[in-house]
């Protein structure tokens, strides 16, 4: 009878995964791990794969998660560290020797898409490392055709919305003078190896500086008048959307219309400090489900309608051990214990879970991992437990 239970409650399980394939549909999300309190990546597999986002952003090439994602048929993206550059720009054999050790050991049974060379090279304003990114970028590539990988995984990196001088309106979007003379040549390289430009672009940061001047529900995707461009007559109604065409403007006055730009960042934190105004888990759970649904949609922006957004949140899980204001700790979907921070259209469709030493579980979870191809030892928890619904 036990085991009998145990098997409905899987195939319920089984059916609410399904449900939320449909509403996750085209989601990414980005995967950090500065925290001492985190589950193992054996058990992210499990929460992500329960959720059915099968695409992921690293800030590394760590083994482990590699390892634990392997046959899961989820796309990663993963991060080559700026500490790497100088190193790879200087002996481009280096690079090659990262892909041997990082990429290729996992990359017949993980499916790995992306290398992103480097995290906001430029907000930094360390000229070696800006003057090294696109010759590291371009040892990266090389090391790829070698290895007769370039077909599969594309060279491109992350950029901080800084690099703009002008975002508004959108349509005048530049970048900031000092920088043209190294993104003009990273852009000829995107094109010519067709890879896109990723943003890390947080609205709450602007509604934060200025929340007198910016309404709320701009930034949260809410019904609001929003602001009509005067140059082009596009209406947008929301931040986002905006910045992304100020990109899209800033790369044309470079001579590109051939890059396409991903989101390769994008949250709101749940708390903050005094002085953070806006975070809460409120307007988080807005932020977020808003632009959950809109992915769903397939929405482009108004400048590239045609184009639907392609955006990975930050972040799955709050991370306790990352430096600067309480914003940074808090941008998670997810506590490391499985909960959901807030509501946002995901976290109803996941059971409660909790491992049982029990024989009957035991034949359960080894059918489970048939159906689902993917090793189930140890769920979500570290507890000696029960299975249960909610």
């Amino acid at each position: 009878m036990r085991a009998m239970a145990l098997f409905r409650v899987l195939v319920l399980f089984l059916t609410l995964s399904c449900l939320v394939q449909i509403k996750g549909q085209g989601v990414g999300i980005n995967y950090g791990q500065i925290a001492n309190n985190l589950p193992s990546p054996s058990r992210v597999a499990v929460l992500l794969r329960s959720l059915n986002i099968t695409r992921v952003k690293l800030y590394d090439a760590d083994p482990n998660v590699l390892f634990s994602f392997s046959n899961s048929q989820v796309d990663f993206m993963i991060g080559l560290g700026n500490e790497f550059l100088q190193n790879m720009s200087k002996d481009p054999t280096k690079a090659q020797t990262w892909i041997q050790q990082r990429l290729q050991p996992h990359i017949s049974k993980t499916r790995i898409t992306s290398i992103v060379v480097g995290n906001e090279i430029f907000k930094t304003n360390d000229h070696v490392l800006i003057e090294n990114l696109l010759p590291a970028m371009k040892a990266v590539y090389s090391a790829l055709v070698n290895l007769g990988l370039e077909e599969q995984v594309t060279v491109t990196s992350a950029h901080s919305l800084d690099i703009l001088q002008t975002s508004y309106p959108p349509s005048s979007g530049s970048f900031k003078e000092e920088f043209i003379q190294f993104l003009k040549p990273l852009l000829d390289f995107h094109s010519q190896i067709k890879s896109p430009f990723l943003i890390n672009a947080y609205p709450f940061f602007a509604y934060k500086d200025s929340p007198k001047e910016i309404p709320l529900e701009y930034v949260l995707f809410e019904p609001n008048q929003g602001m009509v461009d005067p140059n082009t007559n596009l209406h947008y109604d929301n931040m986002l959307f905006a910045q992304v065409d100020a990109l899209y403007s800033a790369i044309k006055t470079l001579g590109h219309t051939d890059v396409d730009v991903r989101i390769s960042e994008t949250g709101w934190p749940s708390k903050g400090d005094e002085n953070e105004i806006g975070a809460s888990p409120e307007n988080a759970a807005l932020y977020n489900g808003n632009l959950l649904r809109l992915i769903q949609q397939r929405k482009g922006t108004p400048a590239k309608q045609s184009v639907p957004i392609d955006v990975y949140v930050f972040a799955l899980f709050n991370e306790n051990l990352k430096p600067g204001p309480t914003s940074e700790r808090n941008y998670g979907l997810f506590y490391p214990d499985g909960k959901p921070v807030y509501n946002v259209g995901l976290q109803g469709y996941l059971p409660d879970i909790i491992y049982t030493s029990n024989a009957a579980t035991t034949k359960i979870l080894n059918l489970w991992r048939g159906v689902m191809g993917l090793a189930v030892a140890g769920l979500i928890f570290d507890m000696d437990v029960k299975m249960r619904m909610r």
